[in-house]
């Protein structure tokens, strides 16, 4: 099947590469061609990081690995050229020890042309990608395979159970699998991977860099003393909800927001949602000294959302006024924020609901609930900060993971 859809796969690739010319690099290397070897001496961990979140959420589990054994150094892969830039971003303080590469696709041929190429001790996948071929591949190399982080909804596991003996193959080959939470746990066991531990989820072990604290303070000083309401990781179709939730907002009480698009090839698509509402616009990567008079401040930028959470009094999360499973929300926790999350949270069920048990976060059912509570919590400072203090005691609370999952790596590490 990969075979037959490559001619229709590298076309998107180019296609895609009119808006984001990284799917125009290095094309060799998701085909299985890497050159001359180029990566360090000594024991390499493969890392899978498909995306930018995945790629963040690596950071605390990379970091340990390489100070558990500093005879070794990580080959981190990713899908997507924003993952791999986040790669480049999150891990130059390692130099060299860290080698980046796509992860060549799915068949047979391409992944045992990687495996021989860069010769991994281990395979670590983040999260939630499952490749039959790549798993087949390790298990006839001899390189164990270890699923972290890893997340299933039930949504996912329907899904999974369509591909029926293809993904329970898949599942059973997994050497070792450490899950989120024990419900993630019981889905993952059911498609019949023989080893889950519940480890917790490693993105509570953020490292809030100190650059992005620094930039935050330098960005909220150009947006004066305003209120400011960041909307974070939204996808498409929600901008249009927000902005119009925004317009109808008394504009006594409205705040500036801070609307940070999911997917950089749509920064220009939101501009001009914005525009066509008659509100004004300045872009982060045009700031101007004194930005407090704009109505939306578009996050054009890349590698920053610490940065904008740190700027923001109050922080909606992406990806929940919609069907479309919502995104992380314990970066903003971790920064003292308080958060509003819509209807729709399955990827990060149980993140989501022990945040609203804290008291951290508050669901509201549509984007016009989001404003009005927004506008309720910017304007009630003893309010706001007690939600931002339940928000980080929560997100210190379940800390630990990391070391929980490097505890169940160890007899494949060693």
């Amino acid at each position: 099947m990969w075979w037959l859809a490559l001619p229709l796969v590298l076309g998107r690739l180019w296609w895609r590469g009119r808006k984001e010319p990284g799917y125009r690099a290095h094309w060799a290397e998701r085909l299985g061609f890497y050159g001359a070897r180029r990566q360090p001496p000594g024991r390499a961990i493969w890392v899978h990081a498909v995306s930018v979140g995945e790629t963040r959420a690596a950071e605390p589990l990379v970091d340990a690995l390489l100070r558990a054994y500093p005879d070794s150094h990580i080959v981190l892969t990713h899908m997507t050229p924003t993952g791999r830039a986040t790669g480049a971003s999150v891990f130059a303080k390692h130099g060299a020890r860290v080698v980046q590469s796509y992860l060549p696709y799915d068949t047979g041929f391409m992944v045992g042309r990687f495996i021989r190429h860069f010769a991994p001790a281990i395979c670590i996948l983040m999260e939630t990608e499952v490749w039959p071929n790549l798993i087949a591949g390790c298990a006839a190399h001899g390189v164990p395979v270890a699923l972290v982080n890893a997340r299933l909804s039930e949504r996912s596991l329907r899904r999974g159970q369509r591909f029926g003996r293809l993904m329970g193959d898949a599942a059973r080959a997994i050497t070792v699998v450490a899950a989120q939470t024990e419900a993630d746990a019981q889905r993952i066991r059911s498609l019949g991977a023989p080893q889950v531990g519940v480890t917790g989820s490693i993105k509570f072990d953020v490292v809030i860099p100190a650059q992005a604290l620094e930039t935050g303070a330098w960005l909220r000083e150009r947006l004066g003393k305003r209120h400011v309401l960041l909307c974070a990781s939204t996808r498409e179709g929600e901008e249009n909800l927000i902005l119009d939730a925004y317009v109808g907002v008394d504009p006594a009480v409205r705040p500036l927001l801070l609307l940070v698009p999911r997917h950089p090839q749509r920064f220009d698509e939101v501009a001009i949602l914005v525009e066509a509402r008659g509100l004004s616009l300045a872009r982060r990567s045009q700031l101007p000294g004194d930005a407090a008079a704009f109505d939306v401040v578009l996050g054009d930028s890349m590698g920053e959302m610490f940065a904008y959470y740190s700027a923001c009094e109050c922080a909606y999360i992406g990806g929940s006024l919609l069907p479309l499973g919502g995104q992380n929300l314990i970066e903003a926790c971790a920064l003292g924020k308080p958060v509003l999350v819509g209807p729709h949270t399955f990827n990060f069920a149980q993140a989501t609901e022990d945040a609203l048990a804290a008291g951290g976060a508050e669901r509201v059912p549509d984007a016009r609930t989001l404003m009005s509570e927004a506008v309720r919590l910017l304007g009630d400072h003893a309010a706001r900060e007690a939600m931002g203090r339940n928000a980080a005691a929560f997100a210190a609370q379940h800390r630990g993971a990391t070391a929980r999952t490097l505890d169940l790596l160890q007899p494949w590490l060693k």
